[in-house]
């Protein structure tokens, strides 16, 4: 395909899968039972953390964690008390457990209180058009409290090469909005024009196969390739092809 055919084919597939029923099989269904902002943001943020493996074990265990927290992320997070995250144990979601989620709650409610909550620390380090560099900031910030170093695990780093897909996933959620229904462009203070295609097993098959990524490993250097390849085709929305890679990866075994 020329550049102009593949743009075309792209645009279709986006638009075949940038739809309400997508939500029906997505983790993104989870922050979708939510209205207030912050409940929206802390439960997307929390289920995006625990996006690997199989979805349908995703969304279970994502729900298992909207259920402790009484279906109410954002009061949860600022009125807990340590009983109550006492009452979780074990194992979560794969290596995710109750020691990992415990300080999540914790921290999180230190960026509320303190730092203006999440939007506000990923946009105080935004560049014009990446946000790698903010969710590094960011990491910093989620673990300037003591934390178990076992937990930083679970929140990557691009500036270490890391293609920070579910963080990435999370920023598109949270950034986005195409009137479609699916992602919630709650955060005004940031443009999807800033936004990476997050990059996984399927994306990146996907994008080899269509001339889009040359690098075999799924890092940082692979994201900075794939994204810079996207925005020749979408410089104000690039992301969006996530739901075309992502589509044409999981349900049509491309």
């Amino acid at each position: 395909m020329t550049s102009q055919e593949l743009k075309k084919f792209l645009d279709h597939k986006v638009t075949q899968y940038n739809k309400p029923e997508f939500i029906e099989s997505d983790p993104i269904q989870i922050p979708h039972q939510f209205s207030l902002k912050e409940d929206i943001e802390i439960a997307g943020f929390l289920t995006a953390t625990i996006a690997w493996g199989k979805r349908k074990m995703i969304i279970d265990n994502a729900n298992k964690i909207m259920n402790y927290m009484g279906n109410s992320p954002y009061d949860f997070v600022m009125n807990h008390n340590n009983n109550q995250l006492d009452k979780t144990k074990g194992s979560i979601h794969r290596t995710f457990n109750s020691i990992d989620f415990q300080y999540f709650i914790k921290s999180l409610k230190n960026i509320y209180q303190n730092h203006g909550g999440l939007e506000a620390v990923f946009a105080n380090n935004a560049e014009l058009n990446s946000l790698q560099k903010s969710i590094h900031h960011f990491k910093q910030i989620f673990f300037a409290l003591e934390h178990p170093m076992r937990t930083q695990k679970h929140v990557s780093d691009p500036l270490k090469n890391s293609a920070a897909k579910r963080i990435n996933m999370y920023l598109r959620w949270m950034v986005r909005n195409d009137n479609t229904g699916v992602d919630f462009g709650i955060w005004k203070s940031l443009s999807p024009s800033q936004l990476s295609c997050p990059l996984d097993v399927h994306s990146g098959n996907v994008a080899r196969k269509l001339g889009l990524l040359s690098r075999k490993q799924n890092d940082g250097k692979a994201l900075f390739e794939l994204d810079s390849n996207l925005r020749k085709m979408d410089p104000k929305d690039p992301a969006k092809y996530d739901f075309a890679l992502f589509g044409l990866g999981v349900f049509e075994g491309f």
